[in-house]
């Protein structure tokens, strides 16, 4: 085998394998904003992935080859390769194929996540495991001892697109860019392996839709995509009377410009637990989910702390979406919440949590018994902890019983249960913002019996 050629398989079989892990992280982290990163969603995408590449595996052994042939198969491959990449990781997409599903009645992520990774997520893994067994025969040919050679490449393309998709590209280009860095990194593999005229063309509509899809212009233009990284997506509309703060295709945070107000429960927990406070001393508030900086939104006088894990919410709340400066009480720290309450000595009068987007995109790690001890911690005495939620009122669901469960095992006595707008407990999904809140004040536990009941003594 000349060396030119040799070259050639390895360049080959590094980008595969680069091209392949780079498309698997990307499509996780798209996912994830639609239905979570639960252990079981990343099994089924993991699976597919390495299920349908085995098979690649498998049916690239049958037949012969010949290097024209081989050349031909390699090239198409790769564009049809590239032609998925698109339609698995483009955002606009995957919201389309979102919505498409809860308008056919299918909420579960669990059926979500399996039909994908059947419609999205197998044939570009198959063309992976594919390419990699025939480039594996090429090389076996003239070479029997070149196996761990072929394995060696293929991993280095893999822990090189590791490195380089999560810690690089998606936090620094954003991940519509990486999809394009994808999808020319395939082409280049499918040029190099001489394809024709015809090839050319479609490599040239597959390179265009790929950029019309996922260019800055054209998301922000059409979806209103202003920020596109390994943590977000975020757009903002303006319907003149409404803003709406979206944050991977769900709605995060509404503001009325001519009122000042936002979202109904942040309307509820600013009049009654925000702005009627006692100005005899400035009191601490922590906001665990910054979203749009609606709550306290018009308090100039006591401090907040905003955490969130997105660092271009602030400039984007402050140029887009509330169109003014938040004021010099407001601070803002970027940073995992739970990380944030584990590192810090600091006790706050009220402590507001924020983000249960919804029902079906949960952070799991953030409704245990053991994050709430956490959060428990840092309330001061007398201090107050706001838990917004999207669940069922009527506990109609098995995901509310539990988690109510869970917040009365931490928090057992004075607390609250606040439906946010109408209910109607007989209806089959009666999804509600509900606000869990515990007053941190002292509880002895004592309870009144037919044999003992000082209720007088207690009242006055």
């Amino acid at each position: 085998m000349s060396k030119k050629l040799h070259l050639w398989l390895i360049f080959l079989i590094f980008l595969n394998g680069y091209v392949s892990m780079s498309l698997e992280l990307v499509v996780m982290r798209q996912l994830s904003f639609f239905v979570g990163s639960a252990a079981v969603i990343t099994s089924i995408i993991m699976g597919s992935f390495m299920g349908f590449m085995s098979l690649g595996y498998f049916m690239g052994t049958r037949g012969k080859i010949s290097a024209s042939g081989a050349r031909r198969r390699l090239g198409i491959s790769f564009l049809v390769i590239c032609a998925f990449a698109i339609l698995a990781g483009s955002f606009p997409l995957i919201s389309k194929y979102f919505h498409w599903m809860y308008m056919a009645g299918i909420t579960s992520g669990v059926v979500q996540t399996f039909i994908f990774s059947g419609l999205l997520l197998s044939m570009g893994p198959f063309l992976f495991g594919y390419n990699t067994t025939l480039m594996s025969r090429m090389l076996h040919r003239y070479n029997t001892n070149y196996a761990g050679n072929i394995m060696a490449w293929d991993t280095i393309g893999s822990v090189a697109a590791s490195i380089a998709t999560t810690l690089l590209l998606m936090p620094f280009i954003g991940v519509n860019h990486t999809i394009m860095l994808v999808v020319a990194l395939g082409i280049c593999a499918a040029i190099t392996c001489k394809i024709r005229w015809g090839g050319l063309i479609a490599a040239a509509a597959i390179m265009t839709a790929a950029v019309i899809i996922n260019s800055d212009a054209v998301q922000k233009k059409y979806f209103g995509i202003l920020v596109n990284n390994a943590n977000s997506t975020i757009s903002v509309t303006d319907g003149g009377g409404l803003k709406i703060l979206y944050m991977n295709g769900l709605p995060m945070s509404v503001y009325y410009p001519q009122a000042q107000m936002g979202a109904e429960y942040i309307n509820y927990i600013n009049d009654n637990f925000i702005y009627n406070m006692p100005n005899d001393k400035r009191r601490q508030i922590l906001v665990l989910g910054a979203g749009g900086f609606t709550a306290g939104l018009n308090d100039s006088f006591n401090e907040y702390t905003f955490v969130d894990i997105e660092g271009t919410l602030k400039d984007i709340s402050e140029q887009k979406f509330l169109n003014r400066k938040l004021t010099p009480n407001k601070n803002f720290i970027v940073r995992d919440a739970s990380q944030f309450l584990k590192h810090t000595t600091k006790e706050f009068d009220l402590i507001i949590l924020d983000v249960y987007s919804n029902s079906y995109q949960i952070p799991e790690n953030l409704i245990t018994a053991e994050f709430m001890v956490r959060i428990k911690s840092r309330v001061a005495p007398n201090g107050i902890i706001i838990m917004n939620m999207v669940t069922s009122p009527s506990f109609q669901d098995a995901y509310t019983r539990v988690f109510d469960n869970t917040f009365h095992t931490v928090f057992p006595h004075n607390t609250q249960r606040q439906v946010i707008g109408m209910q109607n407990p007989w209806m089959t999904d009666d999804i509600s913002n509900v606000l869990y809140i515990f007053y941190n004040r002292e509880n002895d536990g004592r309870i009144y019996t037919i044999n003992k009941t000082p209720v007088i003594y207690d009242r006055y």
